[in-house]
């Protein structure tokens, strides 16, 4: 889902079974953040963690905790940059070291209609009449759910570079389907307010790509360096 939306040098490690076992442990360090979580909670807790440290080792890193900082943001390793994700029956975590890419966020949703209400609060009017058109020519894909997923993507790779809340009406995002594939695609988040600077230039938007896939609906965003 998620490692075909990145470039080579993210490691991607997902997990579609959460029932299931061989998933590693919570460390001793993150069982507080779940001590009075319910069930299905710590099961997504503990498996996206574990796909976390699975990463880690890929990179040539000793497993480390995955703790949490501002506003609930993972906290990694110094040098890396990377997001977890996570929805009913599936996990990713993705990993890259901070000389390949600035930030990176990724996320999954379950391929259905938001909830009565819900676009309204996260779409842009310029959004949904793109939307409108996507679904008229493109009813396959419950595009609201991916506009959604993607302005998820967008704050996750924003929040690491700020330290700032990005509102949903603050990125103006753009979906384009790919002529050879009509279950996947590019993103460009148009971003509203002043965005953060990297390697000395102010980034105006964010680029990503976009697919759906086995009911679900996937984003991955990067920020390059330089």
């Amino acid at each position: 889902m998620i490692e075909e939306l990145l470039p080579g040098t993210v490691v991607v490690v997902e997990a579609r079974d959460l029932d299931g076992t061989g998933y590693l442990p919570l460390l001793p360090e993150e069982e507080p953040l779940v001590a009075r979580a319910v069930a299905k909670r710590r099961r997504e807790f503990t498996v996206v963690r574990s796909c976390a440290r699975r990463a880690m080792e890929k990179l040539g890193l000793p497993p480390q905790p995955v703790l949490t900082g501002d506003r609930g943001a993972p906290r990694w390793p110094d040098g890396l940059a990377g997001s977890m994700t996570h929805c009913d029956g599936y996990c990713a975590a993705a990993l890259v070291s901070l000389t390949d890419l600035a930030s990176l966020g990724i996320d999954a949703e379950p391929d259905g209609p938001l909830p009565d209400g819900v676009l309204g609060s996260v779409a842009l009017p310029a959004e949904v009449e793109r939307l409108g058109r996507l679904a008229e020519h493109r009813p396959g894909i419950h595009w609201d759910r991916l506009l959604f997923s993607a302005k998820e993507s967008v704050y996750k790779a924003w929040f690491p570079l700020t330290g700032l809340w990005l509102d949903f009406s603050e990125a103006d995002i753009e979906i384009a389907v790919d002529p050879g594939d009509p279950r996947r695609g590019t993103l460009r988040a148009t971003l509203l307010v002043p965005g953060p600077t990297v390697d000395g230039r102010r980034l105006t938007h964010f680029d990503g790509h976009w697919n759906a896939r086995q009911g679900l609906v996937a984003t991955a965003v990067t920020v390059p360096r330089g």
